[in-house]
């Protein structure tokens, strides 16, 4: 319990005071029944992710302005029936897949079907557009101030996560060269999970980093944070080619033709592995890849001189591609 009330505690918090406030900022402005919408904002809005809730609120109360605008349009041009219904529906879908939120956005179709189920349709736009704005104003304004969250203490955890799932990504597949079909394919599989993992962490640390701008709070960790955002981003520029390892692991796996030159390529690829992962980590850490990547290039070359068969060859690319990236560094 505590833990969940450490976690769900402080959204919980600013939904309630950004709802109060909201509502509040209503009656002030001249509301003449209670303002519901205002203070609904803050739930739609403040939701979810705490990385992610600003982005994805802006494009929720898009969605009612949306779905408002867009009933009162359509009841303005014909009569509630069961055509209009579903010329509502079709054109709200249309729009939601247009102003997405996390996906398809549904605020416009709900919005839309409110006013179109309302007895007074332009008496429930106009309410609803003027307090969802102030709700939203207030909702704005107040998120980055009340219990906001802390970047600097999320993003080591995202970056170590992506370090661990790349790093880990690359070891298996190295480890899967060779074996059959079926754990080949397998491997492929926990390789893809961990690159969109990492996708989703360099979403996030994206959106942490530009909240961080509008909030006045946490100015003195900017550095730290730009830091972290861009191990996390270099992570997700890496994991393309440690997915294009796994995918060539898994097409080699079980074929009589190349398997001379998988045999010859496991030992020479766990030494690649190894110190590919320790220019990574140390790349990701801020320090530069250094020696390790040194080391690994060595290794490409030997291996090049070694064997110039197109299965080997195939097989150093994701390597290279790899040291090429950590080489040239972060895209600041």
């Amino acid at each position: 319990m505590r833990k969940i009330v450490a976690t769900d505690g402080p959204t919980a918090a600013r939904i309630l005071v950004t709802a109060v406030a909201g509502w509040q900022v209503a009656l002030w402005l001249g509301a003449d029944q209670p303002p519901v919408y205002a203070a609904v904002v803050p739930l739609v809005a403040l939701r979810g992710d705490p990385m992610t809730a600003l982005t994805l609120s802006f494009q929720r109360v898009l969605g009612v302005v949306a779905g408002v605008l867009l009933g009162i349009t359509v009841l303005n041009l014909v009569s509630p029936s069961t055509a209009a219904l579903a010329l509502v529906m079709a054109l709200a879908l249309a729009l939601g897949m247009v102003l997405r939120a996390g996906g398809l956005n549904l605020q416009v179709a709900v919005s839309s079907l409110m006013v179109f189920a309302n007895p007074s349709p332009d008496a429930y736009a106009f309410h609803r557009l003027w307090e969802t704005a102030a709700g939203a104003a207030v909702t704005v304004f107040l998120a980055p101030l009340l219990w906001p969250p802390n970047p600097r203490r999320i993003l080591p955890g995202l970056a170590e996560n992506c370090r661990a799932r790349l790093t880990g990504a690359l070891t298996g597949s190295v480890a899967a060269l060779g074996a059959e079909p079926v754990l080949a394919r397998e491997n492929l599989a926990v390789v893809t999970e961990h690159c969109a993992a990492i996708r989703d962490d360099a979403a996030r640390a994206r959106e942490a980093e530009r909240l961080l701008r509008f909030n006045p709070l946490r100015r003195h960790d900017r550095a730290e944070v730009r830091r972290l955002a861009l191990a996390v981003e270099s992570a997700d520029r890496l994991a393309p080619h440690v997915s294009a390892l796994a995918r060539e692991v898994a097409a080699f796996a079980g074929r009589a033709d190349v398997a001379p030159v998988l045999a010859d390529a496991r030992p020479r690829l766990v030494d690649l592995a190894a110190s590919t992962n320790t220019a990574i980590e140390r790349a990701l850490s801020g320090e530069g890849p250094g020696p390790a990547a040194a080391s690994a290039r060595a290794s490409l070359s030997a291996y090049r001189d070694a064997d110039s068969r197109p299965a080997a060859v195939a097989l150093r690319r994701p390597f290279l591609r790899i040291l090429d990236d950590l080489d040239a560094g972060p895209a600041v």
